[in-house]
């Protein structure tokens, strides 16, 4: 038998878990078809890895030299793998790829420009990934499974530095409160806060800041929250229809027939909507093009929902880019 790296992986999981078992159970695999797979290994590499008891196992001094060599294999491999993947997203043309992975976390720009690419690419292989959680999405392109991630953070924050990615900004919205047509509350062009202290809030799950800023927002409005429900966003719409609450959500966000949303006065949350990248990647080339259809997609859903466009001209730091620039 000829040394792989899975047999690699195998010795390092024994050795990290201590115990075959639990070696088995975090591969997947049975505890039998493990213990038969080490002692090929052992057969091909000439001894015993593993002083095996009822303490565990522990590695031999042979099982010690294989370990050590494993461990800087093992990382040279998955950092070779990630940049041939990275570099796989290329095409043979200067100004495109023939192959473009989006990862999103939803919002109003990822539908634009993805039409927006489509119309100018029709041949190229345009793929998409949703997932809620930011650190997901950025830990995909890191590791050459993405070219770019579309995700949403809260207004005074950008994506966690240690991803190494780059951040653009697409636009920065006031976070907008979703609630039946006839609440109270939906009488004016926006809507104090502090107005909602009694309501049950309903909102999608994710990871970040987001959710201490709205507590810390509602501190500033004189109450604290009631619990914050977490589901997905059908079952937040569901929520709200049925009264059980109010979510919060973007103002680009449409309303389905007998909702409505409004700004919350003052702007005391602010959600950003960034594309980020792998700036030794392929993708990073053409991330300014991306970029761009991005904050053109942004402007045209805006523009659904007139009233908040006018309330955005109080607050000329809130827009898209384009926006603000004009």
């Amino acid at each position: 038998m000829n040394l792989e790296l899975r047999h690699l992986k195998v010795v390092c999981a024994i050795a990290e878990t201590g115990s075959v078992t639990k070696a088995a159970s975090l591969l997947g695999l049975a505890q039998p078809a493990l213990t038969a797979q080490l002692q090929r290994i052992e057969r091909t590499l000439g001894g015993p890895l593993f002083e095996r008891d009822r303490r565990g196992a522990r590695p031999t001094a042979l099982g010690e030299l294989v370990l050590s060599r494993a461990r800087v294999l093992l990382p040279a491999m998955k950092g070779l793998q990630d940049e041939a993947a990275r570099l796989a997203g290329s095409g043979s043309g200067e100004d495109t790829m023939s192959r473009y992975r989006i990862g999103a976390s939803g919002g109003p720009a990822v539908g634009g420009m993805v039409y927006r690419l489509s119309a100018a690419q029709p041949d190229a292989q345009i793929t998409t990934h949703a997932s809620y959680y930011v650190d997901e999405l950025a830990t995909m392109v890191l590791a050459g499974k993405l070219d770019y991630a579309q995700v949403g953070v809260c207004g005074d924050a950008l994506p966690s530095a240690d991803y190494g990615l780059v951040w653009q900004t697409i636009a920065i919205d006031g976070v907008c409160v979703l609630m039946p047509d006839d609440h109270p509350a939906a009488k004016g062009v926006d809507i104090d806060l502090a107005e909602l202290f009694d309501e049950l809030w309903v909102a999608a799950p994710g990871d970040g800041c987001f959710a201490d800023c709205f507590a810390a927002a509602c501190a500033r409005a004189g109450f604290t929250p009631k619990r914050v429900l977490e589901t997905d966003i059908r079952g937040c719409i569901d929520m709200v229809e049925s009264g059980l609450g109010v979510a919060l959500c973007q103002p680009t966000f449409r309303p389905p027939q007998g909702l409505t949303s409004r700004p919350l006065a003052g702007a005391p949350l602010r959600w950003r909507q960034v594309l980020g990248w792998h700036p030794d990647g392929p993708a990073a080339r053409f991330a300014p093009r991306l970029l761009g259809m991005a904050q053109d997609a942004y402007l045209e859903v805006v523009a659904r929902n007139p009233r908040y466009v006018a309330w955005l001209a109080d607050f000329p730091q809130l827009g898209g880019v384009h926006m603000a620039a004009a």
